[in-house]
């Protein structure tokens, strides 16, 4: 399983990789795989600040609708465009070109509170 070191998880098995005060958010490894073949992800949140729990957004799989939930709280800057035309990059790369979202964090602190790398291994090991 693929658990990226540099970046931080939460317990609904998505990602954030922080760059400087903007974060991108997807899902891991472990969540595509349970999926399975994405075909759609839908994001209508752009421009709206979301706290930390509230839902961004939705993900597509052959066999069911899933939601897609704010690690932490943030304004949505971008949705991936790519994922328009080829949803199937998060099965292919989840943790680079089938990034889902781009956003501006509201409070850093938030991020203590994710799983690293070793926690997130362990909980989906359980």
């Amino acid at each position: 399983m693929n658990i990226p070191e540099n970046l931080h998880y939460t317990e609904e098995h998505e990602w954030v990789k922080v760059d400087g005060d903007e974060a991108y958010i997807g899902i891991t490894d472990f969540a595509q795989k349970e999926l399975g073949d994405i075909v759609f992800v839908e994001v209508e949140t752009v421009d709206e600040e979301l706290d930390k729990g509230e839902a961004f957004g939705t993900i597509e799989a052959v066999k069911t609708v899933s939601d897609l939930f704010m690690p932490v709280g943030g304004t949505v800057l971008e949705m991936n465009e790519k994922l328009d035309d080829q949803p199937e990059l998060i099965n292919k790369d989840p943790y680079g070109e089938g990034w889902i979202i781009k956003i501006s964090l509201s409070d850093a602190g938030e991020l203590d509170d994710l799983l690293d790398s070793k926690g997130y291994a362990s909980l989906i090991e359980s």
